[in-house]
């Protein structure tokens, strides 16, 4: 059954759901749909509703909810992937696939080794794009929560950003070709449900020593992923891979 996120809570939602925007396109153009075809839509709030469309005009899809459901396929903690701005399409790979593997949020960043640096007038157009990825990966991988995309931080931002989270990872190679490998499992231990951990990867070149003293000291735990030195696409993967296997299959 196809699904679509709504900005309603399930309270706002019980008799009656309403899809607009690009969505509308969708269901009536895409996948052809008319009264009396179903669809599952998805609250703010995390729940489920399978329903049978009642009107669809040119703005607006109006549904009856027919079944509720609280899914729970969100992880148990909220992680936070910031990544050093990569080159080409590797970020949106990473927000695809970020997402399918339960990211809540993605910050990309302005990291000293960034080749790319993206113009703070083309900052929204990319973001609103990014965005839309999140939003597609988590239909199809049914979420029933989209990660929110940032517009890229600075490192100052980030920082400040950071002061709030339960736990803060840095994904530092030098940590890798240590032989440390501890620090990550470690800090897993320590986390309970609904605790935020925030990630920071770098770009291809990976974060500089003077970024990672400036992490270190703002209470950031250095991390290797393993003894191997992973790409910058494939380091928030296998994290949020790891975490998931810790929480939702290990125990």
């Amino acid at each position: 059954m196809q699904r679509y996120f709504i900005s309603e809570k399930k309270e706002d939602a019980e008799s009656l759901v309403t899809i607009t925007g690009e969505d509308v396109h969708h269901i009536s153009r895409v996948m052809r749909m008319s009264e009396g075809s179903r669809l599952t839509a998805i609250t703010s709030d995390g729940y489920e509703a399978e329903c049978k469309i009642r009107q669809i005009s040119g703005s607006m899809v109006e549904a009856l909810p027919e079944k509720w459901v609280e899914a729970g396929r969100e992880l148990p903690v909220k992680v936070t992937i910031a990544s050093g701005l990569p080159k080409g399409d590797k970020l949106e790979w990473i927000i695809q696939k970020g997402t399918e593997l339960g990211a809540s949020e993605f910050i990309p960043f302005n990291a000293a080794r960034s080749i790319v640096k993206i113009e703070a007038n083309k900052a929204k157009k990319k973001t609103e794009r990014w965005q839309k990825i999140a939003k597609e990966a988590a239909e199809q991988s049914y979420r029933t929560v989209i990660p929110h995309v940032k517009e890229p931080f600075t490192i100052k931002q980030l920082l400040k950003e950071a002061e709030s989270y339960t736990l803060k990872l840095l994904a530092f190679e030098e940590s890798a070709k240590e032989g440390e490998a501890a620090n990550f499992a470690a800090a897993l231990k320590q986390l309970k449900p609904h605790d935020t951990i925030l990630i920071v990867t770098g770009p291809e070149g990976g974060i500089s020593d003077e970024e990672a003293a400036l992490f270190t000291k703002e209470g950031f735990i250095p991390a290797s992923f393993g003894p191997r030195i992973l790409r910058t696409e494939t380091a928030p993967l296998y994290a949020l891979s790891a975490i998931s296997f810790y929480f939702e299959l290990l125990r």
